[in-house]
Order: structure tokens, then C-alpha cells, then sequence
């Protein structure tokens, strides 16, 4: 499997959005067939000639340099996620043994585990690349009510996203959500081209969601690091929180905690929440095991 398709539509993407004057090319500027540069204008603002940059925008980035890729990236006014996205896909095209064909599912250490479990008051979850939720503590799961379980773990996140109709209840600015869903997908699908899981999870996600195929042409890139969620819960209603992703290095996975700003009403939902969780405990705590499931 190549990933010339995606090189080619990621960098016809990038050069349609820019405008001449966007490009300090106001001499260039006036009627135009199609939308943004043009391929001469990318090869002139890169420093190569029209025939390489062609070569390029036909997918094949095999051998090309760092000093190019850096310069292209300059040229088509590529953000972070972008430029990082470009040189993920340039690593790919280089000759390599399949990857990525084993388990979906990674462990969790014991202490990440442990770390969890200490997080009281923070409703907190790891997911892995593959968008898998595979370890919550218990406020996430009280948070998740009706969605995470012991028993649904892992719960594919990108599956739940756009193939769930419970999400758009769920995530109440579920377009914004889904946006960056895609977003980090096609990071990770850049990253591991060649990942069978990733591949089919992506082909399902395809066949089975217009609004996902919608987003994934768009070729738009995106790091997960920190966003602002509104979350409708069952018990509290719907409840404001920041998610913010810490990566566990050298695993592939991520940690995401969610936090209330100090004094809001969010705070007081998940202080709720908390005690919610810890009252429905301490029935199994003294011998007398609860019988209301999570979800």
C-alpha cells in the first residue's frame, strides 16, 4: 500500500486555500479558473522547478530532502500539525516492512493504573492511537454515564463519534467535536499508513458516516492537546470542561483529564458527581455490592 492519494490530495487541499495576495504574489493576482495557487507559483515560491513540485503533488515524496519539504511547507503556509503531518507522510512513502498489524488494544501499567484511581476529582481516561478508550477512572465513568463501562472498554472513540447516534446528545457542539475527531485522525493515519486496524476502522468509519467521508476529504489536521467541551450528563445536565491531553511517552497512548474552571458551576456538577460516584462505592466497601450498573 502506498499513500500516494493522500500526499496528492493533501497538498492540492493546502494550495487551494491560498490566494496570490495570501502569498505576497500581488502581481499574479486577477480572474482565476480555480481557487489559489497555482502548481508553478508553489514550485517558485519553494525554490524548485514546476516539474519537481508536479512530481511532488502526484504523491511521490520518496527521497525528498528536508530543505525541501521545509521550504514547501513555508510556500503552502503550513501550520504545526501540518508540517508535522507532511513529514509523516514523506517518512511513509520511504520503503518499510508492514506495521501496525497486531492487537488494537495496548496495556495500561499498573501505575498509570494507580494514577487514575488517584485522580478523585478529575474525571480522566487513556486512550491509545487507535482512538480506543482502555482504562477510566471512576468519575470518567460516572461522567460517561451510559456510555463507558468496564464492560465497553475499549470503546473505540471515533466509532462512537460518527457511527453512535448517542454523540450528537452527548457532545453538545458535536460539529466542532467532530472536526477535530477527523482532524486527529488523519494524523495518526499519516503517522501509520500502513496499520491495519487504523485502515479498517477508517474504511468503516467511511461506509458508515457521510459526515465523517464529508471531513475526511477536507484533509484538515489537527493535535489534540486542549479543548473546551460541553458534556450532557444524565445526572447533572450539561456541564462545561477543559480536556487536556498528556502523552505517556514511548506507549502511544494519551492521557485526557477534564477540569473545572475554580468557582464555576462545573466545578459544583463534578463535586456532584464525585460524591455520586463515591455514595454508590461504599455499599461494595463494607460487603454489600451494589446492584445498579454504571450504564
Amino acid at each position: 500500500m502506498d499513500n500516494n492519494k493522500d500526499v496528492r490530495d493533501f497538498l492540492m487541499s493546502r494550495r487551494a486555500r491560498i490566494t496570490p495576495g495570501q502569498a505576497g504574489l500581488t502581481a499574479f493576482s486577477g480572474v482565476r479558473r480555480v481557487p489559489g495557487l497555482k502548481r508553478e507559483e508553489v514550485a517558485m515560491l519553494s525554490g524548485v522547478s514546476t516539474e519537481y513540485y508536479a512530481r511532488l503533488e502526484r504523491g511521490n515524496l520518496r527521497g525528498v530532502s528536508d530543505s525541501v519539504l521545509d521550504s514547501l511547507a513555508r510556500a503552502l503556509q503550513l501550520d504545526e500539525a501540518e508540517r508535522a503531518h507532511l513529514l509523516d507522510l514523506a517518512k511513509a512513502a520511504a520503503p518499510t516492512r508492514a506495521s501496525g498489524t497486531g492487537s488494537s488494544r495496548a496495556g495500561v501499567r499498573p501505575s498509570i493504573e494507580r494514577i487514575l484511581a488517584g485522580m478523585t476529582g478529575t474525571p480522566a481516561y487513556v486512550r491509545n492511537a487507535k482512538m480506543e478508550i482502555i482504562a477510566a477512572n471512576s468519575l470518567c465513568l460516572a461522567l460517561y454515564t451510559g456510555i463507558l463501562s468496564p464492560a465497553t472498554m475499549p470503546l473505540n472513540l471515533a466509532r462512537f463519534m460518527f457511527l453512535d447516534p448517542r454523540s450528537k446528545d452527548f457532545f453538545v457542539e458535536w460539529e466542532t467535536i467532530a472536526d477535530d475527531f477527523a482532524a486527529a485522525l488523519r494524523v495518526e493515519s499519516g503517522r501509520r499508513p500502513r496499520d491495519r486496524y487504523l485502515n479498517g476502522l477508517i474504511g468503516d468509519l467511511a461506509a458508515g458516516s457521510t459526515e465523517f467521508s464529508t471531513r475526511w476529504a477536507r484533509h484538515n489536521v489537527h493535535f489534540h492537546r486542549t479543548a473546551r467541551k460541553t458534556l450532557r450528563n444524565p445526572l447533572v445536565g450539561e456541564i462545561e470542561l477543559t480536556g487536556d491531553a498528556l502523552e505517556v511517552p514511548g506507549e502511544g497512548l494519551t492521557l485526557i483529564a477534564y477540569t473545572a474552571e475554580p468557582g464555576s458551576n462545573a466545578e459544583e456538577q463534578l463535586a456532584f458527581l464525585a460524591s455520586w460516584t463515591a455514595a454508590r462505592s461504599s455499599p461494595a466497601k463494607s460487603g454489600q455490592p451494589s446492584n445498579e450498573p454504571l450504564s
